[in-house]
């Protein structure tokens, strides 16, 4: 596959089909990412945004279609669901380690800055059972970045969050492109604030039904006819301004026995 011709693209997919069991789960999609940018991938459910994300990522191969990478580029992913056997005694300082390469430097100091860059850093020696959802997510971030990644994937990073959760999770994430050179590969179900966090939007129904800058998509019309036309379009345009900050959880004050964490 040819190099796109700009060099700030990080990853380029072209002509993507894949087909499971008869289905066609996606079909000719196309996808482009930059430094320094979020795309979001909306959709209804089974509408291939997971699907497309993995084989982005290199976890599927696609039936048909090519995908390009820039070379020597830095992974960084948070899956959808990721489980813990509850059995299993685990801080955050080990689970964050267990990701690392053998050889990566001072990977005591990566790990501290990791939780430091998400905001986190006096959960190091937490157990990860003890975590609220707001929580784990963070440490999933931090995990993630351990490497400085380029290409960060994420799927539904806030899932599971409250309204509060989801806008400090989005909020961390926008920092993180704009304090890295990264790009930011993002599914979510989050319309009332995927606008607000993305630069560019792909609207998935197995085929691409719209694509571009939020702005332009909340009016395309197979936007409003996947979503509900004005009442979600309505959440679509929510913006956040503040000037104070949220809590670092989805609780203001963490209790144990209250943990969303699975």
């Amino acid at each position: 596959m040819t190099a796109p011709s700009s060099p700030e693209t990080l990853l380029y997919a072209s002509a993507i089909s894949f087909r499971r069991q008869g289905l066609t789960i996606l079909d000719a999609v196309d996808l482009t990412l930059r430094r320094e940018e979020i795309v979001t991938l909306i959709g209804p459910n089974g509408a291939g945004k997971s699907t497309l994300l993995k084989i982005a990522l290199g976890l599927l191969t696609p039936d048909s279609g090519e995908v390009w990478r820039a070379p020597n580029v830095r992974i960084g992913y948070v899956p959808q669901k990721l489980s813990i056997n509850p059995a299993l005694p685990l801080t955050v300082r080990r689970f964050i380690t267990l990701s690392a390469a053998a050889h990566c430097g001072d990977i005591a100091n990566e790990v501290k800055n990791a939780l430091i860059d998400t905001g986190i850093p006096f959960l190091i020696d937490a157990s990860v059972h003890t975590l609220s959802g707001g929580e784990w997510q963070r440490v999933l971030l931090a995990r993630a970045l351990l490497h400085k990644p380029t290409l960060l994937f994420l799927d539904e990073p806030a899932q599971g969050l409250d309204i509060s959760g989801q806008d400090a999770i989005y909020a961390l994430i926008r920092r993180i492109r704009d304090t890295t050179d990264c790009g930011i590969l993002l599914v979510s179900h989050d319309l009332h604030l995927v606008m607000a966090s993305s630069n560019r939007v792909l609207c998935l129904n197995h085929h691409i039904c719209c694509t571009g800058h939020p702005e332009e998509i909340r009016h395309d019309p197979a936007y409003q006819s996947l979503f509900g036309g004005a009442d979600l379009q309505h959440l679509a345009l929510y913006q956040h301004h503040h000037d104070h900050e949220h809590p670092l959880c989805d609780h203001e004050h963490h209790h144990p026995s209250q943990s969303q964490h699975p």
